[in-house]
This record gives C-alpha cells, sequence and structure tokens, in this order.
C-alpha cells in the first residue's frame, strides 16, 4: 500500500531530512476574515434585515444599523470568523439572494459586526 501526502501552499519539502515544515508563521485559520454585504438594486431594505435577523440571530437595532450602513455605504461587514466560516456564512447570504464576499480583514476594524461585538456566528436556519 502506498501513502501519499499533498502539500498545502503553506508547507514545502526539505530535501535533506524528507519531512514536511511549515514555511509560514500564521497559516489560513489563523487570519481573521470577514463578511462583506453589498448593496444590490434587487433586494428591499426591510428584506435584508430580516436576513440578518433570522440567519445570524442580531437583535432588530443591529440588523437595521448594518442594513442602513449597506444601503448608505454600498457595503457593510456583517460578520467576522475563521475563513471557513465566513465562507459558510456567505453561501447561505447568496442562498438568501444577497451579494456577499469574503475578504481578510485588517487590523483596524471598522463599523460593522466586529464593532458591535458580534461573533457574526448565525444559527445556520433559514426561514
Amino acid at each position: 500500500m502506498t501513502l501519499s501526502v499533498a502539500l498545502g501552499p503553506d508547507t514545502q519539502e526539505s530535501t535533506q531530512t524528507g519531512t514536511v515544515t511549515s514555511t509560514d508563521v500564521l497559516s489560513a485559520p489563523d487570519i481573521p476574515w470577514n463578511l462583506v454585504i453589498w448593496n444590490d438594486p434587487v433586494n428591499l431594505m426591510s428584506y435584508v434585515s430580516y436576513v440578518f435577523r433570522s440567519y445570524f440571530g442580531y437583535s432588530e437595532a443591529k440588523a437595521n444599523k448594518l442594513m442602513l450602513e449597506v444601503h448608505k455605504k454600498g457595503r457593510s461587514i456583517v460578520a467576522h470568523g475563521s475563513k471557513e466560516q465566513v465562507e459558510q456564512h456567505a453561501v447561505a447570504m447568496h442562498g438568501y439572494g444577497l451579494w456577499a464576499t469574503v475578504e481578510k480583514a485588517t487590523g483596524g476594524g471598522s463599523g460593522g459586526a466586529g464593532s458591535g461585538g458580534g461573533s457574526g456566528k448565525g444559527k445556520g436556519k433559514r426561514g
């Protein structure tokens, strides 16, 4: 039986010892990621607020604040976390018909879920 090992982008094979070592200090799971919701010409503001309340479990006030940020500024960071979590949220937002993207978080943090104290960890419920 032969065992194969796939090397990720943050690993390299050492030719001297035949071992695999990490080359980066931070790997992808260690870097925080943001979920960005973008303004679109299709969805009503009340619907966007509803999605934020029902999926993320945000209060009506927080959901409305984020919705108005999307409407006025064109985008809002509504959740943050590991890349895998945020990608799952983006897929869910696409299922609701919202325009969502994933971006690496910057150190400053401006508005959105990052300043509101919420982790953006949704319940995962749709409806």
